[in-house]
């Protein structure tokens, strides 16, 4: 089912010039907390402007507390012989990785006073987050909103495809309760389309969608596309759509995909879950300047989606 969303009130993405504005003045009932959690490799810091950006909406904000040295407790996981097996668990590897997400859960939870609170996982913070909400329960959480999130693990048996999490979207995949959308907790899923990749040694040209099309036939549940980019005409493959293609495929098997430039947008959605895709939106704060490459957390970005925290 195809669910239609009112186009952006912007430029074409590479200027993304929008006059947005903040509801959080005219706000008089208190908006559900939420809790922001960092991707691989990023840390609190780059979260600060979305930060704000919410809390201009008038929902209070918790990013939980990652520094990028962080994540070398990654590392422990060498010594585990279900790494080198690609049986990886998440537990105890990622147990830092919880406790952080625990610490900021609780301090939302008092800022909710008795009420529910929401969940942004951008990037691996999206699956980790269903990691804690198995591990740790769902009760007090209403909304889980994912941005750019490799939810799906990677196809096996593939030549040159090899899962980067060693076992851990396995792991997630299989023991993590299925997304939902009920009134009393949704899921919602968002995926980029910035780039498109292409294979890297292919002479067939990479197919630009100007319809930005959606097919009917991948295994969502909902899936609402807002598109911001202006019309073009198929091109030859560069060496950058190559690259990219190359990441894509070792995230989802295949190359010339549609992604945010890091996760394939196939990848980023869940069966049973509000499965939204904008195009021009690039997969990370770090390399982002808001105008010509937005991420999902620039001011236009987040305008487009922000209805989930406030509804």
């Amino acid at each position: 089912m195809a669910l239609a969303l009112p186009p952006l009130n912007c430029k074409p993405h590479r200027q993304w010039k929008c006059s947005s504005s903040s509801s959080s003045s005219s706000t008089t009932s208190p908006r559900s907390p939420a809790v922001i959690l960092p991707g691989l490799g990023n840390n609190t810091g780059d979260y600060k402007k979305l930060e704000l950006t919410l809390q201009e909406y008038g929902v209070p904000t918790v990013v939980a507390k990652v520094s990028r040295i962080d994540w070398l407790r990654n590392a422990a996981g060498l010594v585990d012989p279900n790494y080198w097996k690609g049986t990886l668990q998440p537990r105890p590897v990622l147990d830092w990785y919880l406790k952080r997400v625990d610490d900021a859960v609780q301090e939302a939870k008092e800022l909710a006073q008795g009420g529910k609170l929401s969940v942004i996982g951008h990037s691996a913070g999206g699956w980790l987050a269903r990691v804690y909400m198995e591990e740790f329960g769902l009760s007090h959480i209403s909304l889980l909103l994912t941005l750019g999130t490799p939810h799906l693990p990677p196809p096996k048996g593939l030549p040159g495809v090899i899962d980067q999490t060693r076992g851990l979207l396995y792991y997630v995949e299989q023991y993590c309760r299925k997304a939902v959308y009920t009134p009393e907790l949704k899921y919602v899923c968002i995926a980029g389309r910035y780039l498109q990749g292409a294979r890297f040694l292919n002479d067939s040209k990479v197919a630009v969608d100007s319809m930005a099309t959606i097919d009917d036939d991948q295994p969502v549940s909902d899936v609402a596309l807002v598109k911001n980019t202006p019309d073009s005409t198929p091109v030859s493959p560069t060496f950058r759509a190559r690259f990219v293609g190359q990441g894509y495929k070792q995230v989802c098997g295949e190359a010339d995909v549609w992604g945010d430039g890091v996760v394939p947008e196939v990848s980023a959605h869940l069966e049973g879950a509000l499965n939204i895709s904008f195009d021009g939106v690039y997969h990370s704060p770090v390399g982002s300047d808001d105008v010509s490459r937005p991420w999902y957390g620039s001011p236009a970005v987040v305008e487009q989606w922000v209805q989930h925290l406030l509804n």
